[in-house]
């Protein structure tokens, strides 16, 4: 259903994604970017819907899923994963894309539209926004800057389930989805995360700083659909209703009830995002 594919980083690292559809279709391709520490396996069902009328990538960032881990936290930092991006874009051959972000996969499409403003067709935003100063934040880097080891899929299964509360997986099959999409069997026997631990290093050890309402105004030229979880503690409803205000034709949704962040697979997400796309493809 997917092709397996691969591509080099200016700095050699061998980069993973996947690719779904027909790379031929008319409709513009959609690249869907990850939340920080996720992989392509968050999009699957996502890819499969749509890969009927759409070419559809979804990559592993470097030191995530089956990309190549590397031994320089530093090259986790945002910048170098934008660089990242903007090299799969060309090895890909995708000049004209929808861009889907979940959570820092938003931030990277704010970003893109900023460095290569012509090559963005349109994006979905699930569950960011511009302001970061957040406690959603602290608890995601807190949280994924440590390993959490399991002895077995049925006590990963469990402890996700206890862990993510509030996110909008319905049934034991959904919720095994993400938990393999999450962990992957290490040497020891145990189930380990599926990614280096590393990668918060920048975000916690920089200083930099970045106006992020800026790059949200760079997408003021194409159409963008934000997706709000009603419980999430990383994107306020102030801060939607922020956005809508400075990007007028803004598309909205949020979903009562569903934590940082939705999958994207809630009946609701799927309308709104169809609706987007045909906005696009008209």
């Amino acid at each position: 259903m997917y092709r397996e594919c691969h591509f080099r980083a200016q700095d050699g690292r061998r980069l993973y994604y996947r690719e779904y559809g027909d790379p031929l279709s008319p409709a513009a391709p959609l690249l869907c970017l990850s939340g920080l520490s996720r992989n392509s396996k968050d999009f699957d069902l996502l890819a499969r819907r749509l890969a009927g009328r759409r070419r559809v990538v979804c990559p592993d960032y470097r030191g995530r899923g089956r990309s190549d881990y590397d031994p320089d936290w530093r090259k986790y930092g945002p910048r170098e994963t934008v660089a990242d991006l903007r090299d799969l874009m060309i090895a890909a051959d995708l000049h004209h894309v929808v861009i889907c972000g979940v959570s820092f996969g938003g931030l990277m499409a704010m970003a893109l539209s900023v460095i290569a403003p012509t090559a963005l067709a349109g994006a979905i935003l699930d569950d960011i926004g511009p302001d970061l100063k957040n406690d959603g934040a602290n608890r995601i880097l807190d949280y994924i800057g440590q390993d959490h080891p399991q002895p077995d899929w049925d006590t990963a299964v469990a402890t996700m389930r206890q862990t993510f509360p509030t996110l909008s997986h319905r049934n034991d099959v959904e919720w095994r989805r993400f938990t393999e999409a999450t962990f992957r069997e290490g040497d020891d026997g145990q189930l380990h995360v599926d990614y280096d631990i590393n990668l918060v290093r920048p975000l916690r050890e920089t200083r930099e700083e970045e106006d992020v309402w800026r790059l949200f105004g760079a997408l003021r030229r194409i159409p963008v659909l934000a997706v709000r979880g009603g419980l999430s503690d990383v994107l306020s409803a102030a801060t939607l209703a922020k956005m809508a205000a400075t990007k007028p034709d803004l598309a909205q949704l949020t979903l009562p009830g569903v934590g940082h962040a939705p999958s994207l697979n809630e009946p609701e997400s799927e309308q709104a995002i169809d609706d987007l796309l045909r906005r696009i493809d008209a």
